[in-house]
Order: structure tokens, then C-alpha cells, then sequence
């Protein structure tokens, strides 16, 4: 008898989801996924493609389920459904393309090591256990610091860094990944002007190399210059597709539930009209 095809169950009235899309082409497809805390879902029967060369913005309210999306994507939480293929494979085969950068405050930044140390963790996958770091892997390390502005801080203690250094470091440990998906949670959040100049511009030069970035992100001023899709979530996905198309006033006012005040909505649209 023919094998069939795995099936896994979404809690979306009993629908069943095959495997995502498995198109090598695709950075990162996610197809039914539920996650869920206790009795109360967290994320629930989500769809969403992330492509390639682009720069996606995840976007939604507090407790909305963005961090809660990229960690379940990664393995990092189990998923109560849904399927993960990363450029047409399961996840657990494709670890190796994905460079992830936590928010800062997940950190433990009291941990003893250098910041050209953390750099170097960025290397580990690709020497394996017992690989041994020489002067050449030192040199990608800080070639990969010197394009954060960070150069000059290698020898320092992590925990004696401002929250905006920090986070420039850790972008480094992923430049020194070489990955083809990149995803940042809220690497924005808390740093100072010159660091989220610097943090974009190396961003936009990793869209620039074809390689795809995906960001939870906050600031909804600055979605249009910084991004080039949005993914907006509430629990479930509200929208996705081009800033153009699904950055709208009415998507908006769904993923924030009338939250956002009138003004701002209406600032935000006649940007966008403007762009």
C-alpha cells in the first residue's frame, strides 16, 4: 500500500495542514502553526512565507505572538501543530542557513566573556565540537565586528557594554554565521540613534547580498523606510504582503484591536500615500 502523505492537525475547526511549501526558494514557510501556553494559545493555526532578498517586518501588539512565532519557527518552543520548512527543508536540516538574534533582554550579560568571544560562538556550528578556532576565524570575527562599529571593544568584558553595543555585538555573532535567513527579535528596541543607523545599514546589506531578513519590530514609524513586507499578528495572522499592500489603516486597527489612536493611523496612511 502507498505511504501517505503526514498530515498534522491545526486548531482552526479541526482543518488539516500538509507540509509547508517545500520550495527551495523559499527562506522561510510556516504552515499551521499553533503554539500554546497552558490552555491559552499563543499562536494560533498561523500561515506565513517570508521571502527572499527582502526585508519582512513582524508586527503586532504586546503578547500578540511575534516572539512566540520566530521561536517556534527555530525549535527554540515546541509547537502544538504546523509544519517549518526552511528553503523546502524541515527545519532540523537546514539549522545551518539561520542566524538568530535574541532580544537583548533574554541575555544573561553577567556571563564572563569577551566580546570578541561572542563573536566567535557565531563559528561554532560550522567547526563542529571539536573543531579548533585558528588566526583565520579570529580575523572573520572581527571583520564581522569592524562592520558593526565594534571593532575596538574586542577584548571587552560583554557586561561592561551599553545595551546599544551589546546588541551591535550580537549582530556580529550572526554576520559570522555566513546564514541565508536571518531573524532578529526586536533588534531595535532600546538602543540609541547611531546603533539602529548602523543595525539598518548592515540589514540592508545583507538584502543587498540576497540573503533574507526577518524582524520583530515595534515602531511603526519607521516600517516603511526600513522594510520591504510586513507580516502583521494578533494570535492569528492578520496580513502579509508588500508595506504597499498590507500596511494599511483598516490592518492596523485588526492587529491592534482599535488600540492605535485615530491620528496615528491617519499619519501613517498619508505617508504611505506619500512614499
Amino acid at each position: 500500500m502507498m505511504a501517505q502523505p503526514a498530515l498534522s492537525l491545526a486548531a482552526d475547526q479541526g482543518r488539516l495542514h500538509g507540509p509547508a511549501p517545500a520550495r527551495d526558494d523559499i527562506p522561510l514557510a510556516i504552515s499551521g502553526l499553533t503554539v500554546s501556553y497552558g490552555e491559552k494559545p499563543a499562536v494560533f493555526s498561523v500561515d506565513a512565507t517570508f521571502e527572499a532578498e527582502a526585508m519582512t517586518a513582524i508586527i503586532g501588539p504586546n503578547g500578540a505572538g511575534k516572539s512566540t512565532l520566530l521561536k517556534a519557527a527555530l525549535g527554540v518552543i515546541p509547537r502544538l501543530s504546523g509544519e517549518i520548512a526552511v528553503f523546502g527543508q524541515p527545519i532540523e536540516k537546514a539549522r545551518d542557513r539561520i542566524a538568530y538574534v535574541p532580544q537583548r533582554a533574554s541575555v544573561d550579560w553577567d556571563f564572563p566573556t569577551t566580546v570578541i568571544d561572542v563573536v566567535l560562538m557565531g563559528l561554532y556550528r560550522r567547526l563542529g565540537l571539536l573543531g579548533r578556532l585558528r588566526a583565520n576565524h579570529a580575523e572573520t570575527a572581527r571583520a564581522c565586528l569592524d562592520r558593526v562599529g565594534m571593532a575596538d571593544f574586542a577584548n571587552r568584558q560583554i557586561g561592561q557594554l551599553s545595551g546599544g553595543q551589546q546588541q551591535r555585538v550580537f549582530l556580529a555573532r550572526a554576520l559570522a554565521q555566513d546564514a541565508d535567513l536571518y531573524l532578529l527579535d526586536e533588534p531595535f528596541a532600546g538602543v540609541d540613534a547611531a546603533t539602529e543607523k548602523a543595525i539598518i545599514d548592515v540589514l540592508k546589506a545583507l538584502k543587498a547580498q540576497s540573503k533574507a531578513v526577518v524582524c520583530v519590530h515595534h515602531d511603526l514609524a519607521t516600517v516603511r523606510d526600513y522594510f520591504d513586507h510586513v507580516f502583521l499578528i494578533n494570535v492569528r495572522k492578520i496580513a502579509e504582503g508588500s508595506v504597499a499592500e498590507a500596511f494599511t489603516s483598516e490592518n492596523l486597527q485588526a492587529t491592534y484591536g482599535g488600540r492605535l489612536a485615530t491620528a496615528q493611523v491617519d499619519q501613517l496612511q498619508v505617508a504611505n500615500q506619500a512614499s
